[in-house]
Order: C-alpha cells, then structure tokens, then sequence
C-alpha cells in the first residue's frame, strides 16, 4: 500500500472512529501554524510583575536553551498598566513598575530573537481591575499595541457591561487586522458561549475553559472541557485549556508529566507558567521533552481525542503526520491500573503492525504490536507513544 493512500486511511480512521471534522473559517492573518509557545506571566506571578522580572525571564529563555526548542514569546498579564488612560485616552505603562515603557521592553525582547505578548480585556476595566479594559478602545489599543512592536495580544472578558462576546471581540479583531502590524491574537472568553464554534475568524487561539490553578482536579477537569472541541482546532486556530501549571509545586512530577502530555497531544498553546529563571532540573525536563514538544507541533494539526474510556482508565490518541499515531494512556485513578489501546479506537488499520515510541522513556519497544497495545500505568499518570506503521496487511 502506497504511504499517501496509508495517511489518508489513518486520518479517516480517526475521523470515523471519534467525530467527524468541523468546517470552519481561519482568521487570515497567517499566524499559528503551529500552536504558540512561550511564557505568561499570570500563573506564577499574578500582578507581581515589573520590567526586570521580564526583561531577566527573555533572557532566562534563551540561556535556558527553551528558546532554542520553540518558546518564543514573553507574555505580560494583567496590571501592567496605569490605572487610567492619560489625557488622550491612550493606555499608559505603569510608572512604577515599567518606567521604561513597553516599546523599550519590546525592543529588548526581541534582541533576544524573541516575541512580547501583552494583555487587555474587552470590558470596561481588565479582570484584575488595575487598568482599563478596551472596550469601546479598541482602534486606540490595536494602534498603541501595533507601534510598541507587540507580537501577540491574550484579550480577556470581565467587566464587559453584560455585553456578549460576540458583540465585542470583534471590534479588537477588527482593529488589530487594520494596523500593519502582524499580532497573534489569542480570544480569552473561558468558553462561556462556546468560543470554538465562532472564534476561528476572530482569533488565532480561544480558550475552552475558566482559569486553571496548580492542582490535579483542576487540571484534568480544564483537559475534559477542552476535548469537546477537539474538532475545531487546526492551523491557525486552535482550542486552548489555559496555561501551563507545570513546575509551580502544586502537583507531582507525575502528575505534571500528564499535564504537559495532555496538552501537547490536545494541540495546545504551550505557554509555561512557572519562573523559568529558577527551574528544578525536573521541570526543565518535562517542558524541555523535545519529542513531546514534537507531538504538540506537528504539522499535520490534528488535536487528538479521548477515545475511550475504561472508569479511571483512559485512551487519548490523534494522527500525526509521517503515517504515525500518538496514543496517551491515562490513569486518573490514585492506584495502578493496566491500559489497553485498541487499533479500532485509534484509528489504525486493524492489521497493522507497528513500533512504538515511548516519548518519557525515549525509547523504541523492541517488540512490534498488532491490533493492540497494553502497558501498565502508576496511579496519577500516563504512558505516551508514537507509533508508527511497519507494515499492513491488505
């Protein structure tokens, strides 16, 4: 069997085995290929943030080597503004704590080969309350943003007068396309009215979920809610569970090793929320995994799914380009449990034989496996593999 009739068969297989595929409109702005890596600096810091603390997490990036594996942009959260706009109606950088100005930050980011990502909220005053939102500023914003060189735009949704999302986002959307400046904007709605369904023209990425915290309720429950969606994701938009908790001591290696799991195979954006400039080597090696950072950007696109479920045993796998597959064995369960991926839930071919990647272990299975793949997983944890076809039969 030829290799293009043989990828073809795996996408249709995983299409009729899950859902089939949604048509959908890109915003054409030519950004997010690939989903956006990088780091915000919400998670860790909430509104603890000034220009050093910036300027030192690019450079942590780069010396890192996170920058040499894709994390790209430096994203400013909330309260990096002055309370109000000045006289002009212009957003102005705190005083205090970017005296600086956000130009000058953005020029020093991206002397280091990398991307500013800033924030604002298309309500009357931003989810913290600290700054102004854009609402009703949008052309001023999108301009403003557009002439401090910003790369990329996460646009929240508090203290919007009652008003629908739909009525609001895009007027920033609009005004963003209008400038001559190229911004990765990512529709921070929490999924409240369903984002996915009409987001992909106004966004590059849209957030499926409310806020996550460092815990594993919070985690899994973010991965279940984005999953519904999972149809609607593919280059240029794509599904987004929120940031990553990863490294920020809530969870356990384990448990955090599914984190970045889930959401590499979901497609996710990768944007690290710990304090790079002081990582444990463990937290280095789960966002450094190269094969599992290879998952989340394959080009292909396709956000895997959970295919089944057995009570606190669950299958998650998506096709990947290169005729491969990328199965995730999940045990929520706090006891070890035996996991089973069947060929007809995942989308391959009911002969075919395979080799097996496993992407923590970084290791080939000496043995190849036919119609099914078993492994034993600890309790709060998973088992991750590529596994790419050897041969099938007619």
């Amino acid at each position: 069997m030829d290799k293009q009739r043989f990828q073809l068969m795996l996408i249709l297989a995983f299409a009729m085995a899950t859902t089939d595929f949604v048509k959908v409109e890109s915003l054409a702005n030519g950004l997010g290929s690939t989903p956006p890596m990088g780091w915000n600096s919400w998670n860790h810091f909430s509104c603890q943030i000034n220009e050093t603390l910036i300027k030192e997490t690019a450079d942590a990036m780069v010396s890192t080597g996170l920058a040499k594996l894709g994390y790209q942009y430096v994203n400013i959260d909330d309260c990096w503004a002055e309370y109000d706009r000045d006289s002009q109606g212009y957003l102005v950088a705190n005083g205090r704590t970017f005296p600086s100005g956000i130009k000058a930050l953005a020029d020093y980011v991206h002397s280091k080969g990398l991307k500013l990502g800033i924030y604002s909220d298309a309500g009357y005053r931003t989810c913290s309350s600290e700054m102004p939102g854009s609402l009703g500023y949008e052309k001023k914003d999108a301009e403003t943003f557009a002439a401090w060189g910003i790369d990329y735009l996460k646009y929240d949704n508090c203290n919007n007068g009652d008003l629908k999302p739909m009525e609001r986002y895009p007027q920033m959307t609009q005004a963003i396309m209008s400038t001559d400046r190229l911004i990765f904007i990512s529709l921070c709605e929490w999924g409240d009215m369903h984002p996915a369904t009409w987001g992909s023209k106004l966004g590059n990425s849209w957030r499926t979920t409310d806020d996550i915290n460092d815990s594993w309720e919070s985690m899994v429950s973010r991965a279940d809610q984005n999953e519904v969606y999972a149809e609607y994701a593919r280059p240029g938009g794509w599904n987004d569970p929120d940031m990553l908790e990863v490294g920020n001591g809530g969870m356990t290696n384990d448990e955090y090793i599914v984190h970045f799991s889930i959401w590499a195979i979901s497609k996710a954006p990768l944007l690290i929320g710990c304090d790079v400039r002081n990582m444990t080597q463990e937290t280095m090696a789960i966002l450094g995994n190269k094969e599992v950072i290879a998952v989340n950007q394959d080009p292909l696109g396709v956000q895997a799914k959970k295919v089944r479920m057995m009570g606190s045993a669950e299958v998650w796998a998506g096709p990947l380009s290169g005729y491969r597959t990328v199965v995730v064995l999940l045990n929520r369960s706090v006891f070890p449990a035996q996991i089973t991926a069947h060929w007809d839930d995942i989308g391959i071919p009911p002969h075919t034989s395979v080799q097996a990647r496993n992407l923590w272990k970084h290791i080939t299975l000496e043995r190849e496996f036919v119609g099914k793949l078993r492994a034993q997983v600890s309790g709060h944890s998973c088992k991750m593999y590529i596994l790419t076809p050897v041969s099938q039969s007619e």
